[in-house]
């Protein structure tokens, strides 16, 4: 063993401890590295700092950005909504739309992303078809993992292997994994729908995210203008138009509330209509063609632009009611705002009951939650008084929702352009990256906040960790010491076994890291043994990705964990059988698609 691979072994162990302990940072982490790397000789600088300028650094933040479009533009709300409707009333049926639903978005959006959107889509089906959360939650995530496999720009341990590969002289394109990603998702389908019923626990997941996910809607009015596309027109037509953006649950016309059934009754100016939305939709609702948040015309004013500075973008403000507050009993109407603290109210939240009346005669209750206009001097007052309890920014984005399809279309011209060859992979993202800001699917501003610093950083780090592990020769010294033990192995089981070993690392290092570690030994032994140096790397990458040991193995395991009521005991025994039959078939596969030689 060579002083350089002494070396690279210490640093190597100081990095596996902080990935594993987490004292610091992700991106930290990954900056230290490339810093050891650098001063102890093992790299040149150059070659240290390669990794942000490599492919899969590209890749990862333009895929971020498109996900952030998609998400911006409320397409994955909306797939997420079509999902719920489908899924029906049975654990059967909603297992057979959800999982593969969920893994043809993750094959092309962030995987965390897709499970984050979906938790609130399951909560539902709780509520209103009785259908246990723990039925379906770990099924979800499992597939959210499993539709990575589909495409090698969906993970990071992907785009590390095929950076791998590709120093090589392998060239690989984004639909290469894709038999098996599509044949691992049938089988996790098949799985869940044979043993589910036996193996996931029956329960109805946590009271306390059901409360969480219900503060997403607000109360506020809106009032048809008189130039609204809607007059004369039947509230059937708004409320079909308008339904995955506020639900009406009153309307009003000249201070008095319309009888149901409203489906055919005609829209007039000035009609008030009570509604619920997130506050995502609260912040964009004035751009609704036609109609505009009532407070905001009542006082000729007009909400601040997203793109203003940082002082503008937070007027939009909640405000606690405490309990000894002089507001607790009277209604809204009575309480002039505007004049006594500068702000005018445009939404309220309160956590029991359903409001069926205009706001300004609601009865202010301790505990409700008050949305807040104002500027920031008139903000900078009201934090002062006593009949608050906190204050805080609304918790918001604007949604550009008219531009879905546009987003839909850069996203699928995007990749059909990667996958044609027509230009480089990472130019093809990138340049959909782009679109979406110019196309004004989302803001400059929001598509730098879209990327995920922590682990961008972190990979550009890692990536030459796995350079300087080929480099120093150690890679090859550890290769040539486990194709000893493998060399009376058939190739089928030696992919295996790379599956396997991934997997229970992947338990403790994040995916992106098990693969810059195993990816370099994984290509010397199939050197060494014969095995495609393909299908050796990407059994390691497959291994990391689709490995459900564990709750601690995927952070969408994590995400589903409390809202879904899991014990550490239900992913083991139900991702243990899946995570080997899912080994075995991946290392069949690719002996099939990748052969030896």
């Amino acid at each position: 063993m060579t002083i350089d691979q002494i070396v690279f072994l210490i640093v190597l162990a100081v990095a596996l401890v902080l990935l594993i302990t987490e004292w610091i940072r992700l991106d930290l982490t990954g900056a230290l590295i490339i810093v050891a790397l650098a001063a102890a000789g093992l790299l040149a600088p150059d070659d240290a700092l390669s990794g942000f300028s490599s492919e899969p650094a590209i890749l990862l933040a333009s895929m971020f950005v498109l996900s952030g479009g998609l998400r911006q533009t409320g397409l994955t709300e909306r797939l997420g909504r079509w999902i719920g409707r489908w899924s029906g009333d049975s654990v059967g049926r909603a297992t057979l739309v959800i999982m593969p639903s969920v893994a043809l978005m993750a094959a092309f959006s962030h995987h965390l992303m897709v499970t984050s959107m979906m938790l609130p889509v399951i909560l539902s089906l709780n509520r209103t078809h009785d259908l246990p959360a723990s039925r379906l939650m770990m099924p979800m995530a499992f597939a959210a993992s499993l539709g990575t496999t589909v495409t090698v720009i969906a993970a990071p341990a992907f785009l590390v292997a095929r950076s791998l590969l590709a120093r090589e002289g392998h060239e690989v394109g984004i639909f290469a994994i894709a038999p098996i990603g599509l044949v691992l998702t049938l089988l996790g389908t098949v799985y869940v729908l044979a043993l589910g019923r036996w193996l996931l626990p029956s329960r109805p997941g946590a009271a306390a995210d059901q409360d969480r996910f219900r503060l997403e809607r607000y109360y506020t009015e809106m009032v048809v203008l008189e130039d609204s596309s809607h007059l004369g027109r039947p509230m059937r037509e708004l409320q079909e138009a308008c339904e995955e953006r506020f639900e009406v649950v009153e309307w009003l016309r000249r201070g008095r509330s319309l009888r149901q059934p409203w489906d055919e009754r005609l829209l007039e100016p000035n009609d008030v209509l009570l509604v619920r939305t997130s506050p995502d939709e609260l912040t964009a609702l004035e751009e609704q063609g036609g109609l505009a948040l009532r407070a905001v015309v009542q006082y000729g004013e007009v909400l601040p632009e997203e793109d203003g500075d940082v002082s503008e973008r937070e007027r939009l403000v909640q405000a606690v009611v405490g309990p000894d507050s002089e507001l607790v009993g009277r209604e809204l109407g009575t309480v002039d705002f505007l004049s006594r603290f500068g702000v005018v109210v445009v939404g309220l939240w309160r956590k029991r009951g359903f409001l069926r009346r205009e706001l300004s005669k609601v009865r202010l209750r301790a505990g409700d939650l008050l949305v807040l206009w104002g500027d920031q001097k008139a903000l900078d007052r009201l934090a002062d008084s006593s009949s608050f309890l906190l204050l805080v920014p609304l918790s918001a984005q604007e949604r550009r929702l008219g531009k879905s399809g546009v987003a839909a279309g850069i996203m699928a011209a995007s990749v059909l352009a990667a996958a044609t060859g027509l230009v480089p992979v990472s130019i093809a993202f990138l340049a959909g990256a782009a679109a979406m800001v110019v196309s004004g699917c989302l803001t400059a501003r929001q598509a730098y906040s879209s990327v995920d610093v922590r682990i961008f950083v972190f990979v550009a780090g890692a990536i030459p960790l796995g350079l300087a592990m080929e480099q120093t020769g150690t890679a090859a010294l550890i290769a040539g010491g486990l194709s000893e033990s493998l060399a009376d192995w058939s190739d089928v089981w030696v992919l295996f076994a790379l599956f396997m070993t991934a997997a229970l690392l992947t338990q403790i290092l994040s995916d992106t890291a098990t693969t810059v570690l195993l990816g370099p030994v994984a290509l010397g032994l199939a050197g060494l043994l014969g095995v495609s140096a393909t299908a050796a790397v990407f059994s390691v990458a497959l291994g990391a990705v689709a490995a459900f040991l564990t709750p601690i193995g995927h952070h969408g395991n994590l995400l589903v964990y409390e809202p879904g009521d899991y014990r550490f005991h239900d992913f083991v025994r139900v991702g243990t059988p899946l995570t080997i039959l899912l080994g075995l078939a991946a290392a069949w596969l690719a002996t099939l698609l990748w052969p030896a030689g």
